[in-house]
């Protein structure tokens, strides 16, 4: 562990920064900050910017904890400054962080791991707003971004493709609908926690995610044991085969008309949000693991070379 033997060491929490995510990365921030002062952390926020080597190299920190969301702090970008300059930190690594938020290559893990995915494909913007690239329904998304950011979901009946906003990238990933059940599940360190399952009253969208009231969480999820023990297996496999380390959730849907076989992975999120409706932390309690101790476990398992 990178930060073993010293009593209190100085964390500064990475928040904010310039992507998609920055309000609920400012959120995330500042609840894991409040954390660590409670459990006797000298804590300086730092909101990600341009200077951030600069700021970090004056502030001179013991461990950096990863608060950031989404492109730039969870995609091995903000890690490899880190690397660079010798600060432990929290989270995912480099490799593990890139492969994650890139949906594309995630999936190659997954089916290289023996774990079941629905049929995805990458197309131009432009190609996708002029034609159905594959059978409706299915949904399109940016291939790497999170938190359900500009997500399109074109219906069995759909008259035509989706008139994909131009702030969407140029290239996005086009993968078949998958019914059913959100579920979810938390691995922290080598353990899979325990699973929820989502109930909104639509697609689990940016509002369902972060605005109160969006969502109604169900921990444990009152699932069969086969499929609860299912969604535990395959968490805690993705974890390793993609190489996470610290905290990390995985995203399913259940068809429950199919049993075990309508069981798929939809992505793997290496920063987990930290707020007061986020998933991780609520998994964390549900198995007793308080809020505080989550983030000093965070901050002690942090280190370099991850």
């Amino acid at each position: 562990m990178g930060v073993s033997g010293r009593t209190s060491p100085k964390v500064v929490v990475l928040m904010g920064g310039p992507s998609a995510e920055r309000e609920v990365s400012l959120s995330s921030g500042r609840e894991c900050a409040a954390a660590l002062r409670g459990e006797g952390y000298e804590v300086v926020e730092l909101d990600a910017g341009p200077d951030i080597c600069a700021r970090l190299l004056d502030i001179k920190p013991d461990v950096v904890f990863n608060a950031l969301h989404g492109r730039w702090g969870e995609d091995g970008c903000v890690q490899g400054i880190l690397e660079w300059l010798k600060i432990p930190y929290t989270h995912s690594g480099v490799l593990a962080s890139a492969l994650a938020m890139d949906k594309e290559r995630t999936k190659d893990i997954y089916r290289a791991a023996g774990l079941p995915i629905v049929h995805s494909l990458l197309a131009e913007r432009d190609e996708v707003r002029s034609r159905h690239v594959m059978p409706p329904p299915y949904v399109v998304k940016p291939n790497n971004e999170g938190s359900s950011v500009g997500i399109y979901i074109v219906h069995q009946d759909a008259n035509g493709p989706p008139q994909l906003s131009d702030d969407m990238p140029r290239q996005v990933m086009v993968e078949t609908y998958a019914p059913g059940r959100e579920l979810t599940a938390t691995v922290i360190g080598d353990m899979a926690l325990t699973v929820t399952d989502i109930i909104t009253d639509g697609w689990y969208d940016y509002d369902a995610k972060y605005k109160e009231g969006g969502s109604r969480h169900v921990v444990p999820a009152e699932i069969p044991r086969e499929i609860f023990d299912a969604c535990l297996d395959f968490a805690k496999r993705a974890h390793d085969a993609l190489g996470c380390r610290g905290v990390s959730r995985t995203d399913f849907r259940w068809d429950e008309t199919r049993g075990l076989g309508g069981l798929v992975l939809l992505e793997t999120n290496t920063q987990p949000g930290m707020t007061p409706t986020s998933l991780a932390p609520e998994q964390g309690e549900h198995v007793g693991i308080g809020f505080g101790r989550l983030c000093r476990w965070l901050v002690e398992d942090a280190s370099c070379n991850r």
